[in-house]
């Protein structure tokens, strides 16, 4: 089964995907730490970002994995390398190749149809789990998302803000899988909300989506600092 938690950058998808996972003892998949590790690869090897062919030969040859919370790449952690300025640049040029695209997909729907998870990311809804029980898709406004990013980072809020609409305007107008909730996603504005009212909104979304009694109710159970 697949919890699908969707938005754009800042939004809240990691702080809400990690903490449901780990009250539901799902598996945490981060979709976008998979384009990044393209990206990490792509570095290492010198490639042009805007060849999508050579990217997607790329990507559809790398072996990417989850361990808990961890990605690997290669079997190798990367965790640390793939959060670098250089790296996510790279990734959000590297994503919008449909080329990439298509092996990044294939390969989450490998690792889910395997087991429980939380799936984070931009297209897990509309493209990678549609059938999925629960979707989810966040939002905030631009000044919160920025804000947020920043304190993360430690770079300036306009910066940021002017990163993220750049970043914004390319996943809403590629081509291949652009970013737009879900038919029957719900959507959870978080532009007010600390990390622990974005949780109750989920668990009250778990509570009407008709997942297993068994893990409504969980979410009290997890740090929500």
């Amino acid at each position: 089964m697949v919890i699908a938690i969707d938005g754009p950058a800042g939004a809240g998808k990691s702080t809400v995907a990690r903490g449901v996972a780990r009250a539901l003892g799902f598996t945490y998949l981060d979709s976008g730490a998979m384009y990044r590790c393209v990206a990490l690869a792509a570095l290492d090897r010198h490639l042009d970002l805007d060849d999508g062919q050579a990217l997607g030969e790329l990507a559809w040859g790398l072996d990417i994995g989850f361990d808990r919370d961890t990605i690997q790449l290669d079997g190798k952690p990367v965790e640390g390398k793939i959060r670098s300025p250089e790296v996510t640049i790279a990734a959000s040029k590297v994503s919008v190749h449909p080329q990439v695209r298509q092996a990044m997909v294939k390969r989450q729907r490998e690792l889910i149809a395997a087991g429980n998870y939380v799936a984070e990311g931009r297209d897990i809804g509309t493209v990678v789990s549609p059938d999925s029980p629960l979707k989810v898709f966040l939002t905030a406004s631009e000044e919160e998302r920025a804000r947020r990013r920043a304190t993360e980072t430690g770079a300036s809020v306009s910066e940021v803000r002017d990163a993220i609409e750049d970043r914004d305007e390319r996943d809403r107008n590629r081509s291949a899988a652009p970013l737009v909730p879900a038919a029957d996603a719900i959507i959870v504005d978080t532009t007010h909300l600390k990390p622990a009212e974005m949780l109750a909104e989920i668990d009250k979304a778990l509570a009407r989506s008709g997942v297993p009694q068994s893990v409504n109710g969980n979410l009290g159970d997890v740090p929500r600092h």
